[in-house]
């Protein structure tokens, strides 16, 4: 049996494990090793999975996830995504959709800090879902903003998606995450116009609520401060080249937590509670990782990736072709496997090909987030969505994804500005 052929089983192989629900990190581990196995023997696969483990377990660059995921898991019992609401609720709820509108900023605002989806959605649908039942929203509408919103946490730095797709591809964290901003704030701007646009149209699916006032308005501008604070302080420092993006994580650590000590926000309870969800999310992405750099070995002995570019070459593709053939590929997989499970079967093949027709590896980082923010809202598993669900019990799963849809709709269009206009993402590289 030839390289290609066992590469092709390879690939088989894994994706029936992640379809039978083993976990991602296991199902690559396995397939990578036996991979290995086949292909180089039983003495140089133990060698190569020893490397590997021994490599991205004392990898410096990687420190920063458990790092950022900390970050986020102490900002999420400080109580700053109330404030983020109350404040957008102040600012924006007077027009139709306000308290919509408002959740989009929040979870922007939230999701700067936490650099995670799922925390975004949970913790911003507990707060906003009570106030839009006080006021008779269209939960559907809702819960459809909130699930669509929650992903600006995986595009908005700091981004563990981000630090793992510059793992994978050995591009810089810190540009990636300065590329993430200006399509995070564009992403924002066009779903808070698709919630105004649809209240406008019908108002009972949004009521304006009752004018804050100005005093009020200025006063929750205080909420900003924290956020602009941490977030000033870890992208700035990137920016401008003060610190890595290992550095910029503990630096936000120490931020966050000075800040939760100061106003008295956080318990030792509390803390030791995210200490251990760090812990937990940190196992479980250090095994996709040990994977993914198992099973890209594994493809590289194959052959396969050159014979992919090869093949690509020869159809001698207009490169915007193959973008597009490459995002009805992205909706597809997202409609079968999580996030991270979809990059790691997909970066392996696609970014050689993508550098070869040209594209910036930045600018490419920056697509395949957006595109990993459809996964999670593409049915029928919408991580973002099933999360929302236990928000919301009174909506059917159908439901939330047909409030979703409009969002998603709008994923395309960013999607489509991005590939027509790249400096969206570069604009702000130095």
């Amino acid at each position: 049996m030839d390289a290609s052929t066992i590469g092709l089983l390879g690939m088989i192989g894994l994706l029936v494990l992640v379809m039978w629900g083993v976990p991602i990190g296991f199902a690559l581990s396995a397939v990578g090793l036996t991979g290995l196995w086949a292909l180089a023997g039983q003495g140089p696969a133990l060698s190569q999975a020893t490397m590997v483990f021994w490599h991205e377990g004392t990898n410096f660059v990687l420190i920063a996830i458990p790092m950022f995921v900390l970050m986020g898991n102490i900002v999420r019992h400080t109580g700053i995504a109330s404030d983020l609401f109350t404040c957008g609720s102040h600012w924006f709820g007077r027009l139709p959709g306000g308290l919509a509108i408002a959740s989009v900023f929040g979870c922007a605002g939230f999701g700067a800090i936490t650099g995670s989806s799922a925390a975004t959605v949970s913790t911003m649908g507990k707060i906003v879902i009570p106030e839009m039942r006080r006021f008779n929203y269209n939960l559907e509408l809702g819960a459809g903003a909130l699930s669509a919103s929650g992903t600006l946490g995986i595009l908005i730095p700091p981004s563990l998606i981000f630090i793992f797709y510059g793992s994978m591809t050995d591009n810089s964290i810190g540009k990636l995450f300065i590329a993430g901003i200006v399509p995070g704030i564009m992403t924002a701007v066009i779903f808070s116009l698709v919630i105004y646009g649809r209240c406008l149209i019908n108002k009972d699916l949004g009521p304006a609520t009752p004018d804050a006032g100005w005093g009020p308005r200025l006063r929750s501008l205080s909420a900003l401060g924290p956020i602009l604070g941490l977030f000033g302080l870890v992208v700035g420092g990137l920016y401008f080249g003060i610190f890595t993006p290992t550095e910029a994580s503990g630096i936000g650590v120490i931020g966050v937590l000075a800040y939760a000590v100061i106003t008295r926000r956080i318990t030792m309870k509390a803390l030791r509670e995210a200490v251990e969800d760090t812990i937990l999310t940190t196992v479980m992405l250090f095994a996709i990782i040990v994977g993914g750099y198992l099973i890209a070995r594994f493809l590289v002995l194959t052959g396969i990736t050159a014979q992919i570019i090869g093949f690509v070459s020869g159809l001698d593709l207009n490169p915007y072709v193959f973008i597009l053939l490459l995002s009805l590929m992205y909706i597809v997989l997202g409609m079968l496997l999580d996030v991270f499970g979809m990059m790691i079967l997909t970066i392996p093949f696609v970014y050689p090909v993508v550098v070869h027709l040209g594209f910036d590896p930045i600018w490419f980082g920056v697509y395949v987030v957006i595109m990993a923010e459809i996964a999670l809202i593409t049915p029928p598993i919408g991580v973002n969505v099933f999360i929302m669900r236990s928000v919301t019990p009174e909506l059917s799963t159908e439901r939330i994804f047909r409030g979703v849809m409009p969002f998603f709709a709008a994923e395309l269009v960013i999607v489509a500005l991005l590939v027509a206009f790249p400096s969206i993402a570069l604009v702000l590289l130095p």
